[in-house]
């Protein structure tokens, strides 16, 4: 039968799927770059530079001029033990806080899926007003609470006028508090979003089975939730690891001869108390690497869940 003429031709390959053009996140992404370059960029390029020059308060006064010094402040630093001292501080407490933080909220979250419509949202108000106070703020009520003389807590518990900003530990622990209580809620949030996605017939199937459940988080729930477990931790990692504003109003700027100092607390003492400006500086450019290294590990972590994916 012949072909007719005109006729609509069939081939055997399949449209292509329209692809734009590969700047196009770029503009779209261009002026949060552009805004975040002006906040970030320079401020990032004065700390490398300061702490790379000799700047104390002679120099920001204007009255002798500034000498490199190369990788002397940080040779400096490396060699002070009391740096790492802070440093280890630092690493463990910021450890704790995020263990707690993430226990606590996580708890929560599992509890807002087992309680009634009011109650879930009185816990949801209470979390986001404690999420919403500021750091100074929330740390001074803290301290009231906690106070030897006219504090509730001592009274409740019978510790007389016990101080608790007065022995290393138990600062540390009246800090790591306040912390976790403006801390959790945003765990808690983000994990009971992430809860009320999982399919709830994967949960009744678990619990026809006998898991109890303690077993339905870890064997179902914890790696359904694995990418925003990801998330919440390494956000916290960053945050608790820069702990400053706690630390320094309900200690008093690092405790009894320091014994309470955080790096970002060290740095600030040794820039604005001590006029070492070029030592604090490279306290910073040292967190920014740490924290550098963290990002990049949450980074590659990321991408290995979507390969995975």
């Amino acid at each position: 039968m012949p072909r007719p003429r005109g006729g609509s031709r069939t081939s055997n390959t399949a449209p292509r799927p329209f692809r734009g053009s590969s700047r196009t996140p770029w503009l779209y992404l261009a002026p949060a770059l552009v805004v975040l370059g002006g906040l970030l960029v320079y401020p990032v390029y004065q700390l490398g530079l300061i702490s790379f020059l000799e700047y104390t308060q002679a120099q920001v006064s204007g009255g002798e001029p500034t000498t490199f010094q190369g990788f002397g402040n940080y040779a400096e630093l490396f060699g002070d033990a009391e740096f790492w001292r802070v440093l280890l501080a630092t690493v463990v407490f910021a450890g704790a806080c995020v263990v707690s933080t993430l226990a606590v909220g996580c708890a929560l979250a599992v509890l807002l899926t087992r309680v009634r419509a009011l109650p879930r949202l009185a816990l949801m108000l209470a979390g986001l007003g404690a999420w919403a106070t500021p750091a100074v703020t929330g740390s001074t009520v803290w301290l009231l609470l906690f106070d030897p003389d006219f504090g509730p807590v001592n009274r409740m518990l019978g510790l007389g006028d016990h101080s608790w900003t007065y022995g290393r530990y138990s600062a540390f622990l009246l800090v790591l508090l306040e912390v976790v209580w403006c801390s959790f809620p945003f765990v808690m949030v983000t994990v009971y979003a992430g809860i009320r996605a999982v399919p709830s017939e994967v949960l009744e199937a678990a619990a026809l089975d006998g898991a109890s459940q303690w077993r339905i988080w870890r064997s179902v729930l914890a790696p359904m939730l694995r990418p925003i477990l990801v998330v919440v931790t390494i956000q916290s990692v960053i945050w608790d690891f820069k702990v400053f504003t706690q630390i320094y109003v309900m200690t008093g700027g690092g405790g009894i001869a320091g014994q309470n100092m955080v790096l970002n607390v060290y740095a600030y003492q040794k820039a604005f108390a001590s006029s070492q400006y070029s030592l604090g500086s490279a306290i910073g450019v040292v967190m920014l690497l740490i924290l550098l290294a963290v990002t990049l590990v949450y980074l590659r972590l990321l991408r290995r869940q979507g390969e995975e994916l």
